[in-house]
């Protein structure tokens, strides 16, 4: 056996129906990560549409970070490599008073989780005069920080007290939290939030490992190859969670349909079906009037080579029996039988 389908068969048609139908049957929730607690990560159908819909910021970004040597090995190690990856703001280790009376912030550092983020006071200090609105007012007094403002003025304290409040102590932007979880014997990394870029610069990460949800990210920071098999791994994940058997070819023409200009395009109309060349094609997916319309006014030819602009003039469609043109001899007079 060389092959699973005939000459001529679509396999556009035989793909879609073989994605299309498995599809029906998946949920609508969203599940926890296996193994993690309180990781959501969005599964079933709505993530099967993300992909497909090539959008540019996943409903739950979440990244699969695997860990090398004795980062994976040792629990301690792999926590503070987790805690340089996580996001960590002032309000995560230390609560802020206002005193209105001095005009200052009072930020109280709590010991315990200033531990867990293997953070020091003086950090914290230096860290706060990096910031425009307090920079060259933060002092030390005792283990408390006090922020003195240059000026007697409640907007500049409130001002202040806002710019503070968000200020990153440590961490990487849009990973709002990190939890490890062990696989194998072997430590890794669930993430909410994506940073692929600023990832794969951590010491202790195994990089040509790490994996994200974010497909427009691997493409913009791996490039267009990387981004097709992201398409494909998701894709695959997604359908096997359900308990899916989706042969991958299928899935593979996908991927290779929503890349193969350089860059990752959606399936619907404003991607692949939106800019197909026959403007029945088009027409026939969305915004019926707005197309043709478009089409009269610039004099757009359709040359009739798909399959739904030759259904839709009655004529038999260029695939299976129809792709062939047989040409018929007439007899001329006196041949013999």
């Amino acid at each position: 056996q060389r092959h699973k389908m005939d000459q001529n068969e679509s396999a556009g048609v035989m793909a879609a129906h073989s994605i299309g139908e498995p599809g029906t049957q998946m949920n609508m929730r969203t599940f926890h990560y296996a193994g993690v607690a309180n990781i959501n990560v969005t599964q079933g159908l709505p993530r099967l549409i993300e992909i497909v819909d090539a959008r540019r910021i996943p409903s739950t970004p979440s990244m699969d970070i695997p860990l090398e040597g004795i980062a994976a090995q040792d629990e301690n190690v792999a926590r503070l490599v987790a805690s340089n990856i996580e996001m960590t703001s002032i309000l995560d280790v230390a609560t802020i008073d206002t005193d209105i009376t001095n005009m200052t912030l009072i930020i109280k550092p709590n010991i315990r989780k200033m531990e867990e983020k293997h953070l020091e006071v003086d950090e914290l200090v230096d860290r706060l005069n990096k910031v425009k609105a307090v920079r060259g007012m933060v002092k030390l007094s005792g283990y408390d920080i006090v922020i003195q403002s240059d000026e007697p003025s409640y907007k500049k304290l409130q001002a202040m007290y806002d710019a503070v409040k968000t200020a990153k102590i440590k961490g990487i932007d849009g990973i709002t939290r990190a939890v490890l979880s062990k696989t194998e014997g072997y430590w890794k990394i669930v993430t909410e939030g994506s940073n692929l870029k600023e990832v794969l610069t951590v010491e202790g990460v195994d990089a040509p490992n790490v994996m994200t949800n974010s497909i427009l990210e691997v493409a913009d920071v791996l490039g267009i190859e990387a981004a097709r098999n992201s398409i494909i791994h998701e894709a695959m994940g997604t359908l096997g969670e359900a308990g899916l058997d989706v042969d991958i070819r299928h899935i593979m023409l996908v991927a290779d349909l929503m890349t193969n200009d350089g860059y990752v395009k959606a399936i619907g109309r404003h991607g692949v079906s939106g800019k197909k060349s026959s403007v029945l094609a088009r027409a026939a997916f969305e915004i019926t009037a707005a197309h043709l319309l478009h089409a009269a006014m610039v004099g757009e030819v359709d040359h009739l080579e798909g399959v739904t602009e030759n259904i839709i003039v009655g004529q038999p469609v260029t695939l299976g029996t129809g792709a062939v043109n047989l040409i018929y001899t007439p007899k001329k007079k006196g041949d013999k039988e």
